[in-house]
């Protein structure tokens, strides 16, 4: 890994009670994961994976150039980062070579999203099933990739689905349906396979994007247009909201006791979008009394 050439560096993370800049200089921070004491992120604007310590110094992991989105850790540690632009799941190898993990490209749909591998091995992929932000909505799916690299489609019919995340004892994968306003749970097979698809909680003015799930069995959500980071219990209680002063991406729980809550804010829309360079994204973080709990 290199270090960064940008000012992203804002110090290192105390223990507070209103969120504080961790990194800055990002273009739009995504899929944030806890691992090996470090917070890996997908910075999706920059096209490029970024871990940081907590001091706040950041490094770039690899370039994705074609696109990317997601990431997640497989069980002994490699690295898999969803090449959106070449509808592949690719994994980093020890020696720093991308490998391709899985072919996506026969489950033919435009746009790959968000990722989360479970505590077997198995790799959930989120497709919001059209050219966002431009193209018309079409609904989404969500794609199971085995250990072996096998990839076959368990989920369809999916309003916008967003921000993955499962349970600690692998049994349920929630899933976020921006578009639909909710949190969908589905009971997990040992194969990895997806039934008993359930509206976990409904959110009648949430926006849900990326997701973690905590020890009590909450989960918190992103919420880009009404920016702000919410926890809510199954059935659809909130719990706690976190109001910001950007859109949130996504969120998860680290630091050395998983009770940081690591959330990616940036402008919406994007000042890229719009023609300026500015890098509004950044890292915020807060401490919360609930640690995370299985993955991300």
């Amino acid at each position: 890994m290199t270090s960064t050439d940008r000012s992203r560096t804002a110090g290192p993370l105390a223990a507070t009670t209103a969120p504080r800049t961790l990194v800055s200089g990002l273009v739009m921070g995504e899929s944030p994961r806890w691992q090996r004491d470090r917070l890996w992120i997908s910075d999706m604007g920059a096209r490029q994976v970024v871990s940081v310590g907590l001091d706040g110094r950041a490094d770039i992991v690899t370039d994705v150039p074609n696109g990317l989105a997601g990431i997640g850790f497989l069980p002994d540690g490699r690295l898999l980062i969803v090449a959106a632009g070449d509808r592949r799941l690719l994994r980093l190898e020890p020696d720093g070579s991308l490998v391709t993990h899985a072919d996506l490209s026969d489950i033919f749909r435009p746009q790959w999203n968000d990722l989360v591998v479970d505590g077997r091995g198995n790799a959930y992929v989120s497709n919001v099933g059209f050219d966002f932000p431009g193209g018309k909505f079409v609904p989404g799916v969500v794609a199971v990739v085995t250990p072996e690299g096998r990839s076959r489609v368990e989920a369809e019919g999916l309003a916008f689905p967003n921000g993955l995340a499962v349970t600690p004892d692998n049994s349920t994968l929630i899933v976020a349906e921006s578009y639909g306003s909710r949190l969908t749970a589905f009971d997990i097979a040992r194969d990895g396979g997806l039934s008993n698809r359930r509206v976990w909680a409904e959110l009648p003015d949430g926006h849900p994007d990326g997701i973690c799930v905590d020890a009590e069995g909450g989960v918190w959500y992103g919420d880009v247009p009404a920016t702000r980071c919410v926890r809510v219990l199954e059935g659809g209680e909130i719990l706690q909201t976190i109001e910001l002063d950007g859109g949130c991406f996504a969120c998860t729980l680290g630091g050395t006791d998983r009770k940081t809550l690591f959330m990616m804010v940036a402008d919406w829309p994007l000042p890229q979008m719009t023609g300026s360079d500015r890098r509004s994204g950044r890292v915020l973080g807060v401490e919360v009394p609930v640690p995370g709990a299985g993955w991300p």
